[in-house]
């Protein structure tokens, strides 16, 4: 898996594009100010016909990043990051530290759903093992490597990023890929030796993840360009993985376990659609089949509320049918304010409304799935 990866990070980077922004001022790195500028994305071959993807013009260009930008959005890795030279924060940037926590919920109601989770020194000290491997090492090489294989959908979408930006040299990058997935994986390998598992079942959940997140990201399947199957993976990452890790560390992988928590990756499907409203334009250009560019905003927003509430009504009958009427109920209750923000938020405008939805609506999935995992360790 090493030379297959290491030989298509340094492939793509030949036959990437070379993208130069021209401005009449010193534009840093990470900063898009106000003045005239003009994107060229030059390529080998162009049809006299092509139109080329351009940047965000003067009036439109979003304020992100610069002088103006928060420190604090800088180390989480989201938009209205500052500018930022010092190469360990904009590392730490690339890692999008901001995505770590649902990895590490994950972990959390896999170990509660295993039944076997003691507050004791050792348990405790397994679980953020455990947590550690699946958010910054994990989890940030999957964001790394993403933004690797995005550099030229940022450079038309968001240009002050640190790899199209230049602040970052390629290099680095790929060196930073390999530090966070062999990190990952040496961490998985040594959770497995703690527990006395007979077979690195951890090691190779942690496999399987790193291999899911290189073809999500890179060519030539890159599951991102499909909306139903890219989307399904990214749900299924960040639930089920940490989840069936968590419950592996401390007990045992059972079939029903699996097959609900990719059920609830159904609901991580609908998560993953609320992310790509804001990429509309530049995945359009760039011929990537999201959700909102093959159906439309207004279809995809109605597919995306569906997934997420359908496949939680669905859990709570499961538990219903399977004797735990008040855990059903303690889930209904959860859905509900989800669905009340959903129309107070994210099907008046998706793409306005986007991060005070998922502030508001998000917490109570999350408590759902820890009321999930308690149900079923019972």
């Amino acid at each position: 898996m090493a030379s297959v990866l290491n030989s298509a990070l340094y492939l793509n980077s030949s036959n990437f594009k070379s993208i130069r922004v021209r401005t009449h001022s010193l534009v840093s790195p990470l900063s898009l100010p106000l003045t005239r500028r003009r994107l060229t994305i030059k390529a080998a071959e162009t049809d006299a016909n092509e139109v080329k993807p351009q940047a965000p013009t003067p009036d439109k260009a979003p304020v992100s990043g610069g002088a103006g930008g928060s420190s604090f959005n800088q180390l989480l890795g989201i938009k209205g990051a500052a500018q930022e030279t010092n190469k360990w924060k904009i590392r730490l940037q690339l890692t999008k530290p901001v995505t770590w926590p649902p990895l590490i919920w994950g972990v959390v109601c896999g170990a509660a759903a295993s039944g076997n989770f003691n507050w004791t020194l050792e348990d405790v000290a397994k679980s953020i093992a455990c947590m550690l491997m699946s958010g910054p090492f994990l989890t940030g090489y999957t964001q790394t490597i993403n933004d690797y294989y995005d550099r030229e959908i940022d450079a038309i979408n968001e240009p002050y990023r640190p790899i199209p930006s230049g602040a970052i040299s390629e290099n680095e990058v790929i060196t930073q890929i390999w530090v966070l997935l062999l990190g990952g994986l040496g961490l998985a390998g040594l959770l497995d030796v703690w527990a006395g598992h007979d077979f690195p079942v951890v090691f190779y959940l942690a496999l399987g993840g790193s291999l899911l997140s290189y073809i999500y990201s890179a060519p030539p399947l890159k599951l991102k360009q499909n909306g139903w199957i890219g989307n399904f993976a990214l749900g299924a990452s960040y639930i089920s993985l940490p989840w069936w890790a968590g419950q592996a560390l401390f007990g045992t992988l059972t079939p029903d376990i699996i097959v609900l928590t990719l059920l609830y990756s159904i609901a991580g499907l609908g998560i993953a659609i609320v992310n790509d409203f804001k990429s509309i334009e530049g995945d359009r250009a760039l011929g990537l089949q999201s959700l909102p560019v093959a159906f439309g905003a207004e279809t995809a927003k109605w597919i995306c509320v569906g997934a997420i509430d359908i496949t939680q009504l669905s859990i709570a009958g499961y538990l219903l049918e399977a004797g735990k009427p008040y855990y059903a109920l303690a889930l209904v209750g959860l859905i509900i304010p989800q669905v009340v923000f959903q129309f107070q938020y994210f099907l008046k405008d998706p793409v306005k409304y986007d991060v005070k939805y998922q502030a508001s609506a998000q917490p109570f999935l999350v408590l759902g799935l820890l009321v999930t995992a308690l149900a079923t360790s019972h």
